[in-house]
């Protein structure tokens, strides 16, 4: 059997139309798993993103850290063991005192996208504070852990 050239750009064709199907189907194991992370919220000028309940979640924040100049992470130790813990209020201020971002965490993970400068960032849980002075500055990300003891809270 002899194929005309009308059925060879055909027959072309249509094995680039599957390639291109394949190539399209497989893009999603070659996403990086942060692209899976809950939607930005935004107040002012900061964009940030809370979460990281189960282990999915959880992988990609982690993956998504060295792309947000702050990161941060928030855990509980009791009897030695530490727990990651959500319904954080975090308050951020910046250099002269003005609330930049004023939110509660939906997981242990907040990730933020603040402009460059010196912030005042607290962060409450169960009616204990801790506070923590950062630089953001370039590029690169700072990390924050923020860690409060179960018997602490029972004083």
């Amino acid at each position: 059997m002899q194929l005309n050239s009308a059925t060879h750009a055909n027959l072309r064709l249509t094995r680039t139309a599957a390639l291109a199907g394949l190539v399209l189907a497989g893009a999603g194991f070659l996403t990086p798993a942060w692209a899976a992370l809950p939607a930005l919220q935004h107040q002012g000028s900061v964009a940030y993103v809370s979460g990281g309940i189960g282990i999915d979640e959880s992988t990609s924040f982690k993956e998504a850290m060295a792309k947000f100049p702050l990161s941060m992470t928030f855990d509980q130790m009791a009897q030695g063991k530490g727990d990651y813990v959500a319904d954080v209020k975090v308050a951020i201020a910046d250099a002269h005192g003005k609330p930049v971002l004023d939110t509660t965490a939906q997981g242990p993970y907040l990730l933020a996208r603040l402009p460059d400068g010196r912030y005042q960032v607290k962060a409450t849980y169960q009616q204990q504070t801790e506070t923590r002075d950062v630089t953001i500055a370039g590029k690169g990300s700072k990390h924050l852990v923020f860690s409060w003891r179960a018997d602490a809270a029972k004083k």
